[in-house]
């Protein structure tokens, strides 16, 4: 498989990873077990299921990590949308994330048909 470090979906998910870190910083301390933990958790599983993948045997493990990482999205989708609407993150701020975030989920989209899709010789 793949370096994933190469890869352009997981450049984009850590990168999406490290400004939900940044962003959190400034949750409610009692947050820290909450949403904070919840939001950082689903951030970084998007780019581990990437990672774990591309350390994988087959095309058919990679694409259910892809998968798994895809699921990791929309949740971290929905916690946005309710540090929103709990008023920890701003509307512009959520905005930029939701953008960032549904991004990073059409990649994800595209490379699990280009892994399922069979190289013709």
């Amino acid at each position: 498989m793949e370096d994933f470090k190469d890869l352009r979906v997981w450049a984009k998910a850590h990168e999406l990873t490290l400004l939900i870190y940044g962003k959190t910083r400034t949750f409610p301390r009692e947050e820290a077990y909450g949403l904070t933990s919840q939001i950082r958790r689903a951030a970084a599983s998007v780019g581990a299921n990437i990672a774990e993948g591309c350390g994988r045997r087959s095309d058919g493990e990679m694409k259910r990590f892809l998968q798994i990482a895809r699921g990791s999205a929309s949740e971290l989708e929905y916690h946005l949308l309710l540090a929103k609407d709990l008023g920890l993150i701003t509307a512009d701020e959520f905005v930029d994330l939701e953008a960032r975030t549904l991004e990073v989920q059409r990649m994800l989209a595209a490379f699990v048909q280009r892994v399922a899709t069979p190289v013709a010789s």
